[in-house]
């Protein structure tokens, strides 16, 4: 029920409100985080989120007005520039995921010696998918700007829907006519949603995709081939795929799909492929996240004195 559920307080941080059903996001100054329609799994999520912001705490930075245009930064303790990697979380685009999924990732590429800047975008009822896309597009280009930031060495990843949400705005960002202060160096997709008219026809999520974008690919081809990272090919951006071999089948295909599909045109795409699930690319833990984190470094390497 909506009104079910449970508060963690992280000290001098605020709370950590859990709803385990579907309700209103609160944004109330003492509340730090609200996890909220994920069940009794809310729990292990609000766990999870206490232990690294009691530990490995960040700073809110607002990149716009609204209470959801917001990014969490960490820097690491050393001297910079730093090279930056810009997180988008996933979710099949709902509301009810948040940014506290890429938490272990932001802790993570921290300690490696990346700025990380963990974004969170809207999600209104109407305009959902205009929303999400100029969201991220505005946290990418105010990424370029955080303290100690090198903007000519950001690295732009996101998982599962996040995935074609960040190669989007790395596609956009590389096709300014007279350039964007932001381009990344690099767009990684952990597990992402890269071929959004598949994703419609076998209706992904519950048909989250039409449920997003606000019709399927038959009614607005346009708005899908703008979106679908497969469908803007070549980004003009260095890409890495990668995807848990124990992923869902679907996903699996379409990184091995974006990758063939690639090697054709040429683009300069990476394919990786390991042990795991569809969590496996984003557990600071997992063989295969520590694949793509040196593959990462081996194209954005923090610089050494």
């Amino acid at each position: 029920m909506p009104g079910a559920g449970a508060s963690f307080t992280a000290p001098a941080r605020g709370a950590i409100r859990v709803d385990f059903g579907e309700c209103e996001a609160d944004r109330s100054d003492g509340i730090r985080a609200h996890i909220r329609g994920r069940g009794l799994d809310g729990l292990r999520f609000a766990v999870d989120s206490w232990y690294h912001h009691r530990f490995h705490p960040g700073t809110i930075v607002h990149y716009g007005d609204d209470p959801d245009q917001r990014a969490e930064l960490r820097v690491p303790n050393d001297t910079g520039p730093f090279p930056v990697a810009v997180l988008i979380h996933g979710g099949y685009w709902r509301p009810r995921w948040e940014f506290d999924l890429m938490d272990g990732l932001a802790v993570d590429l921290t300690a490696r010696g990346y700025v990380t800047w963990n974004v969170e975008y809207r999600r209104p009822a109407d305009g959902r998918w205009a929303a999400m896309t100029s969201d991220v597009a505005a946290a990418l280009q105010a990424a370029g700007s955080v303290p100690q930031a090198d903007p000519g060495r950001v690295v732009i990843l996101g998982h599962s829907a996040g995935g074609q949400l960040a190669l989007r705005a790395a596609a956009d960002a590389a096709a300014v006519a007279d350039g964007a202060a932001v381009r990344p160096a690099l767009a990684v997709s952990l597990a992402g949603v890269l071929n959004l008219r598949l994703a419609d026809e076998r209706r992904l999520g519950a048909g989250a995709v039409a449920d997003a974008v606000g019709g399927h690919w038959a009614d607005d081809r346009a708005t899908y081939q703008r979106s679908s990272p497969l469908h803007r090919l070549p980004l003009g951006v260095p890409q890495l795929v990668a995807c848990g071999e124990g992923d869902e089948p679907d996903l699996l295909e379409m990184s091995r799909e974006y990758h063939a599909a690639a090697a054709e045109i040429p683009d300069d795409v990476t394919l990786i492929e390991g042990p795991g699930d569809h969590f496996a690319v984003i557990d600071p833990a997992s063989e295969i996240w520590r694949r793509i984190a040196g593959a990462i470094d081996a194209r954005v390497r923090p610089r050494t004195a």
